[in-house]
């Protein structure tokens, strides 16, 4: 782990879960494997809290733990999951795609099992019909078999799993943390369990009540029988889902709609086939791809083959063919279209950092791969001193490499080529830990507006609750406004300054992790072909 990794970190912990949190999760961090008593120890915290710390990280899967290095009669060690904790960054994301795949219930389903780490299937169902409920007209409420229906959806795709079966009796979220297991609790991956997307049989009947509601009688229409049956946001499969959409839009950017549909179909139809670090989608063959197509979009079977041929003869070569039987076998190349995106933000950065001409100079040493300075100069059409300044400029930021290739044993400078070059590879890694700086960059300063502003934003809360209050129970105009009032024109001012400084920063934060994840899925590409 990097500096800046477990500076971000840090950061997300104390942000959702507190200081303690945060000082437990960061201190496991940089020691690796620690036991409980020795975590307490060394973090000078009671042995209550770091158990209670632990039981947090444990229920949101960012920590596990299991036999010691004294095999298992020895005490338990804990190890944190350092990409579960960044998964933090992106949970507006997952919410908003269940929202926009599967409508409001979809998104509150993932909210609530976001926010408790896991759920069982009738605790799930039985709180999210009743926020409906809460939301809907008076009169008006949620069917338990209608949430049942959307919950059973989001299994199907994968988009929620079975969490895995622990090994030892007890629940993982406990108060026994310090109790000697005999062996991990968990296995590597959760697919590795059979019935990981196996629902349950549960008898749910009923619908969703309001919170204010006294009708006690009806505090238990949810009966579950999924005791011990945990479900989990499967961060895989909406990582997968967050790539794809990326590829259709560079499709669509570069080509245009109808390819870029053509493609979102190929996707589909391979997206819980194809695994997770597969360099190609399934091979389909385009008659296939024509039945599976959507009527809507109009594209007739003469149409589908010059456009498969126009995506396969594309540079970028998002699409490839691999053989020609039932009119010819297509794939999406996975690994090539990561490539072309890391590369397109890579250009990017340096275009915005640098300007024009040294994004010039920086494409040109990506397509030749090796120049000599006066090559730079004469293909990027710069004058020499330019060039020659833009070029030492991004070698000193590491973003272009020197190579040295000597004619001779003794590396004289006037029989040596100089050769420069750019590595996507390091480029990337090196990027993306700039990245990692300015997320955390961002939460700090977002975490201190709020704890400058923390007074106002308290009296805000007190007396929009008082309005909700007040409507509720049907409050006269002149009331409603007398307690509006009760904020002066100033502090209104005050307040909507701040949101727009939040908003700024919340919105730069999702674009940097956008950044972030397209590097990241490069990478891990790249080391899945090696």
């Amino acid at each position: 782990m990097t500096t800046q990794e477990v500076r971000l970190c840090g950061l997300l912990l104390q942000e959702h879960f507190g200081n303690v949190v945060e000082k437990v999760g960061t201190h496991l961090i940089r020691s690796g494997v620690l036991t409980l008593r020795a975590l307490a120890h060394e973090t000078k915290l009671p042995l209550d809290l770091v158990k209670k710390s632990l039981c947090v990280l444990v229920q949101h899967g960012m920590c596990t733990f299991g036999a010691g290095r004294r095999g298992p009669a020895g005490p338990v060690e804990y190890r944190i999951n350092c990409e579960h904790v960044f998964h933090m960054l992106r949970y507006p994301r997952y919410i908003y795609t269940a929202k926009s795949l599967y409508g409001d219930t979809g998104e509150l389903i993932v909210e609530e099992i976001l926010q408790r780490g896991h759920m069982t299937m009738s605790s799930t169902v039985k709180t999210v019909a009743d926020r409906l409920t809460h939301n809907m007209p008076e009169g008006q409420s949620m069917d338990y078999s209608e949430v049942v229906s959307v919950f059973s959806q989001l299994v199907e795709t994968h988009f929620l799993q079975r969490c895995p079966p622990l090994a030892s009796a007890g629940s993982s979220s406990s108060g026994a943390v310090d109790t000697p297991l005999p062996v991990a609790t968990q296995p590597t991956e959760p697919e590795s369990h059979p019935d990981c997307y196996k629902l349950p049989y549960i008898n749910l009947t009923g619908q969703g009540k309001r919170r204010r509601s006294s009708e006690d009688g009806e505090a238990d229409q949810c009966c579950g029988d999924d005791d011990g049956i945990y479900w989990q946001v499967n961060f895989q499969r909406f990582h997968l889902h967050f790539r794809d959409q990326a590829i259709i839009s560079a499709v669509s950017c570069k080509l245009d709609q109808s390819s870029s549909e053509i493609v979102r179909t190929m996707l589909r139809m391979s997206e819980v086939t194809t695994p997770a670090h597969a360099a190609f989608t399934q091979a389909l063959s385009a008659n296939e791809i024509f039945r599976a197509l959507l009527s809507s979009y109009n594209i007739a079977r003469p149409i589908l083959d010059q456009y498969l041929s126009l995506l396969v003869d594309d540079p970028m070569e998002f699409v490839g063919k691999t053989g020609d039987s039932g009119g010819g076998m297509y794939v999406v190349n996975l690994h090539r279209a990561l490539a072309n995106l890391a590369r397109a933000t890579l250009e990017s950065v340096v275009q915005e950092r640098f300007g024009s001409r040294s994004a010039r100079i920086f494409r040109l040493l990506l397509r030749k791969r090796h120049l000599e300075q006066k090559q730079v100069e004469d293909f990027a059409m710069i004058p020499a001193k330019e060039a020659k300044d833009m070029l030492y400029k991004l070698l000193s930021e590491n973003l272009v490499q020197l190579q040295e290739i000597p004619k001779t044993p003794d590396y004289a400078p006037s029989r040596t080529f100089y050769l420069y070059t750019v590595n996507q590879l390091p480029t990337a890694r090196l990027l993306l830990q700039h990245c990692y700086k300015t997320v955390g960059n961002l939460i700090e300063r977002r975490l201190y507006e709020t704890k400058e502003n923390k007074r106002l934003l308290e009296k805000s809360q007190r007396i929009e609750a008082i309005l909700a209050s007040l409507q509720a129970t049907g409050a006269e105009a002149a009331q409603l406004t007398e307690v509006e009032e009760m904020i002066t024109v100033p502090e209104r001012q005050q307040l909507e300054s701040l949101r727009h400084h939040i908003n700024k920063l919340d919105s730069s934060e999702n674009q940097v992790d956008e950044t972030i994840f397209l590097l990241k899925s490069y990478i891990n590409s790249t080391q899945a072909s090696l």
